[in-house]
């Protein structure tokens, strides 16, 4: 279990610290809600947290079956949607080494697809995960 402790700033925007690590994470409301839009929002955090849990899942299980993936790189793009505020759709791309075998690519898949967040996240979410090469 891991404690994060939240202090609220002001201004829409709090500090939350990893007790384990004493690492910091700034959030702030998006300027268009209200916010600064100086750091992460909450919104962008959950889906930051989707694209990166993926990444480890896939990272652990390559390090189990000695697979370089060192050079995977990915990006996700949050969709808002209105009434209620909320992230109606994530847009995921990962690009994976060009040099893995299609055996371990697919398996490396299914794994990075069967992590934590993505069984945490409301089923209302529309969530588009593409894989492709990385040269």
């Amino acid at each position: 279990m891991v404690r994060i402790e939240v202090k609220y700033e002001g201004g829409l925007r709090c500090i939350a610290t990893h007790t384990p690590s004493g690492k910091k994470i700034i959030t702030d409301a998006p300027i268009d809600n209200q916010g600064r839009g100086e750091s992460f929002s909450p919104t962008d955090l959950l889906a930051t947290s989707m694209l990166t849990c993926i990444m480890t899942i896939i990272g652990i299980r390559a390090r189990e079956k000695n697979i370089q993936i060192d050079s995977m790189y990915g990006d996700v793009e949050k969709i808002m949607a209105v009434n209620p505020r909320r992230i109606s759709r994530l847009e995921i791309r990962i690009k994976l080494p060009k040099s893995l075998n299609s055996d371990d690519r697919k398996w490396l898949i299914a794994e990075g697809c069967d992590c934590p967040v993505c069984h945490s996240v409301s089923k209302s979410m529309d969530i588009d995960i593409k894989f492709s090469d990385k040269n």
